[in-house]
């Protein structure tokens, strides 16, 4: 079993930067590949960005890709989201995820782990 518990959300202009932690504990993060996804009202869940087990390997959604980089620590089981060059688009909740094995993936079904979420807001 594997708790992820998201914070660093808030409200930033347009143009703004908000950096999003991840913190993971309950087993090996080292095993586990993570990601980000958003939720924005009204709209589906879709994949923001993933990070391999090991942190060498990553993708980006295209409409995040040179404005966001996701990173990990695994000596501290964190992960994280950088988030430059805001847009009201970005404007969703952030859910962290995990799934055991070393190679990361975009479809939402196929991570076991979830956070509660974090909201980020982006006015224009």
């Amino acid at each position: 079993q594997v708790r992820l518990v998201e914070s660093g959300g808030g409200s930033v202009q347009a143009g703004g930067s908000l950096r999003l932690s991840c913190a993971a504990s309950g087993r090996t993060y080292t095993r586990y590949v993570a990601a980000w996804f958003r939720q924005a009202p009204g709209k589906e869940r879709e994949f923001v960005a993933a990070i391999s087990s090991g942190g060498n390997n990553m993708n980006y959604d295209d409409s995040v890709k040179g404005r966001f980089t996701i990173s990990r620590d695994n000596a501290k089981n964190m992960v994280y989201l950088e988030m430059t060059s805001l847009k009201p688009e970005d404007t969703a909740v952030y859910y962290c995820a995990a799934q055991y094995g070393t190679i990361w993936t975009v479809h939402a079904e196929r991570y076991s782990y979830w956070g509660q979420g974090t909201q980020v807001t982006v006015s224009s």
